[in-house]
């Protein structure tokens, strides 16, 4: 039997989705959307903020992920329709959303296709297109490679990943560690924690559970168009964001701000990519009230 942070529904195309539940479980309920290389099990760091502001946090794994299905071809425009699915399952009509990192672009998604749903809508961390001119001059070269790269070949990043991923699931710890340099002292602090580690370890072996396409089609999705236009979003998006970060650059965070009709936004100077560990029980207490 699964427990409760190991649960699958069947899909009506017959996939199952795999997701976890942390938090009140009686409390208001926030589906919440994991980053890049990461899993169902990133919600266990809400865990206790959850509980202190009454919130049922429901993290779902995308489709290749953990224990969710593999689906071909998929756009984020499919996204809302497995969120909606999950919870008419779950018997929940309206409710929260939270994407972090590379789960901002699909909570962005839902935003612009079901804001109906939606009682309040966030994004920590997260990217913007790909196709701005303007951010992706700012960026690395390393960085625009890659991008061009999961744009065209995915398939290449499928056989980057197979090649790299192998000692990091094994020892993910020291893998994290070896990054630590690169990053700004509050991400330092934070991912030097015992517990962080074992989530991140968790969540690294988990992500890739069925393999590497899971995690190489999310590549591929973050560099291709969107499929809506941030313009088009009517729903109101509270923004986080760390004018440090060297993960997802704060160039990005402000263009979403800037763009979407209806933004929120709160940028922490000298904080990286971290924001979501640090600022857990103010950001979830802002989409349940």
């Amino acid at each position: 039997m699964l427990d409760s942070t190991s649960q699958q529904i069947p899909l009506k195309d017959g996939r199952k989705l795999g997701y976890a539940e942390y938090g009140s479980y009686v409390g208001s309920p926030v589906f919440f959307f994991h980053g890049f290389l990461g899993s169902r099990f990133s919600g266990r760091s809400l865990d206790e903020a959850a509980k202190l502001v009454n919130a049922r946090i429901i993290a779902i794994d995308r489709p290749g992920i953990g224990l969710s299905d593999f689906k071909p071809g998929r756009l984020y425009s499919d996204w809302p329709d497995d969120v909606t699915e999950l919870a008419d399952k779950l018997a929940i009509d309206r409710f929260a959303i939270l994407g972090v990192s590379a789960g901002g672009p699909h909570a962005l998604a839902c935003a612009f296709k079901i804001p109906q749903r939606l009682t309040a809508a966030a994004v920590v961390s997260s990217p913007c297109p790909y196709n701005v001119i303007s951010v992706i001059g700012n960026m690395p070269r390393s960085e625009r490679l890659r991008a061009f790269v999961g744009r065209k070949a995915p398939w290449l990043v499928s056989v980057y990943l197979s090649m790299t991923t192998r000692n990091a699931v094994r020892d993910p710890a020291a893998t994290i560690l070896r990054t630590l340099g690169e990053l700004p002292e509050s991400d330092k602090e934070i991912l030097n924690r015992p517990e962080t580690l074992q989530r991140i370890a968790d969540d690294l072996r988990e992500s890739f559970l069925s393999g590497t396409r899971g995690v190489a089609w999310e590549y591929s999705l973050l560099t291709r168009l969107w499929g809506f236009r941030l313009e088009d979003i009517s729903a109101e998006i509270q923004l986080w964001h760390g004018e440090a970060d060297m993960t997802i650059s704060p160039i990005m965070g402000h263009h979403l701000a800037n763009t979407i009709p209806n933004c929120r936004a709160k940028f922490f100077p000298g904080e990286g990519h971290s924001v979501i560990s640090a600022h857990a029980q103010e950001i979830l207490y802002n989409l349940v009230v």
